[in-house]
């Protein structure tokens, strides 16, 4: 976001100036470990990836917003939203693979992480968070090959400030909508603006309901629907960015980043050679990718275990062949299948298309005494009842 708010903003002396000092002010807690040795180095204009985790950290929350996220009950952080961005500066192209949080894979020796399985060490993506970022890069290098050059984590301060700071997103509700849990409440549907605390709640939802002729409707895709949604608000959020054309709106975003946001050490030099780069960026032109997995269980825990060859073959086309330049590595620790055996991944070649699965749906009790229905199954890229990024008339 920072490469595209500097991409279309004015007053580029005093917004260098005043990077320099946001990119001090923002935490680097070893993310990428001490001289960043879990992290690839990167090229210059070659292709690269930025691993973003969207942390369920409460840290910094007070008042109502503390009280709607379970501030008081919730403590430590999990990845709650693991995605790898895979940007081609040459091509000008951006790709975004999400990791679906409960997916099986190889814990790292030496961590003290519990297995689910006596048969291997495997547990949840997600549990390598709350030992710090740096796990979490190390286990997705093991696991996938996928090199990772940067890191970004975003907590939920983090994200409802920098909404807030733009003046908000836009997004677009085919049908009312809601969630309990996460405090999702949009009663109109079409086309309107969320603040930050509004924008939290779309992200976080893992229970979403939609209201269809006047029966509500349970999307029981869990995870997988929230990945959509969250892909969505990437794109509200760019659209929002590119929309500002004050500079003391675009300088106020900037500034709103250390709050809650964490990353290793990019140069301001980096971030204007990007901005230069993809400053006319259409958001509709990013693509988007689920890992493909089967849902299982394991001692009696849900889990998704990594569907092969789907899976390479979608690693493949998105990061590129092993052994190419700046393409994936052979892992070191493959992820388990669903029978829990540790196999190589298959070998793959490059092609134009990648097929996804469609997430399991399962039927539960809707809040309020509703109508329950089973939500159909839709498979990405597109849920029709999901929010979309808009722009207002």
């Amino acid at each position: 976001m920072v490469v595209i708010v500097l991409g279309v903003g004015g007053a580029v002396g005093y917004g260098v100036y005043r990077l320099h000092h946001v990119l001090d002010r923002i935490e680097k807690p070893n993310i990428c470990g001490p001289h960043n040795i879990y992290c690839i180095a990167q090229t210059p204009n070659a292709p690269f990836n930025v691993l973003t985790i969207g942390s369920d950290s409460r840290a910094g929350l007070t008042g109502q917003v503390a009280a709607q996220t379970g501030a008081s009950q919730v403590t430590g952080q999990r990845s709650d939203s693991v995605k790898i961005f895979h940007v081609d500066p040459r091509a000008g192209t951006i790709s975004v693979l999400s990791i679906p949080r409960d997916t099986m894979v190889q814990l790292l020796p030496g961590e003290g992480l519990p297995s689910l399985s006596s048969s291997c060490s495997c547990n949840r993506i997600n549990v390598n968070f709350d030992s710090g970022p740096g796990l979490l890069v190390r286990t997705i290098e093991a696991n996938f090959g996928i090199p990772i050059n940067h890191v970004v984590v975003v907590n939920f301060g983090g994200l409802i400030g920098s909404v807030n700071s733009l003046g908000g997103i836009w997004m677009d509700f085919p049908y009312p909508a809601k969630d309990l849990e996460s405090g999702l409440n949009v009663p109109y549907a079409g086309c309107q603006l969320l603040n930050g605390t509004q924008a939290l709640a779309v992200s976080r939802s893992r229970h979403f309901y939609y209201e269809q002729d006047g029966v509500w409707n349970y999307d029981g895709t869990s995870d997988f629907g929230r990945i959509d949604r969250q892909n969505q608000f990437l794109r509200a959020l760019i659209d929002s960015a590119k929309a500002k054309y004050n500079p003391v709106t675009l300088l106020n975003f900037v500034s709103s980043l250390p709050q809650g946001i964490s990353t290793d050490n990019w140069s301001t030099a980096e971030l204007l050679g990007l901005a230069l780069k993809f400053h006319s960026y259409d958001a509709n032109a990013m693509a988007t990718y689920t890992l493909p997995t089967y849902p299982t269980q394991v001692a009696g825990n849900d889990v998704l275990t990594v569907q092969q060859p789907d899976a390479q073959q979608m690693l493949v086309n998105v990061f590129g062949q092993v052994g190419a330049p700046g393409g994936l590595t052979e892992p070191s620790l493959p992820p388990p299948n669903e029978n829990l055996e540790i196999l190589p991944p298959p070998v793959v070649t490059t092609t134009t298309t990648t097929t996804t699965t469609a997430p399991p749906v399962t039927t539960t009790s809707v809040p309020h005494s509703a109508t329950t229905t089973t939500a159909p199954v839709h498979t990405e890229p597109w849920y029709t009842f999901n929010p979309v990024a808009c722009s207002p008339r």
